[in-house]
């Protein structure tokens, strides 16, 4: 059984830290891509960190600098740390992974695609 659950979100204000970390179980982070997603209301998804087969971080420009991310393969985790947190971050946060020979399937909230598995998500609050 494959699965995927983000915690750590949470309702801060602008400038505050929060780190979001997502555990997996019959996932092998060596054949997937693990990517973390975010959705804000009204908006399309957004991926913002792809972590590759190797465990190269790539970071997306628009939290380059702010956020970073990191796998740990031993306890089959991924954690997003957020820093200097703006409203404008404010979303629902998601983990998925892009497994080798896998299809895609949709995010709970249908929006995201990229990916084989997903976490249900995971609100971040951000007030200036």
């Amino acid at each position: 059984e494959v699965w995927m659950v983000e915690s750590g979100g949470g309702s801060v204000q602008s400038g505050d830290s929060l780190k979001l970390s997502c555990i997996t179980h019959g996932i092998k982070f060596e054949e997937a891509r693990l990517h973390w997603y975010r959705q804000a209301p009204g908006s399309g998804c957004e991926r913002i960190v792809l972590i590759n087969y190797d465990g190269e971080v790539r970071i997306d420009d628009s939290v380059k600098g702010r956020f970073t991310s990191s796998r740990d393969t031993s306890q089959n985790t991924m954690d997003l740390q957020m820093n200097a947190l703006r409203p404008k971050d404010t979303a629902t946060y998601y983990c998925g992974a892009n497994v080798l020979g896998v299809p895609y399937s949709p995010s709970p909230s249908g929006s995201c695609t990229l990916s084989s598995y997903w976490g249900k998500g995971v609100q971040v609050t951000v007030s200036s």
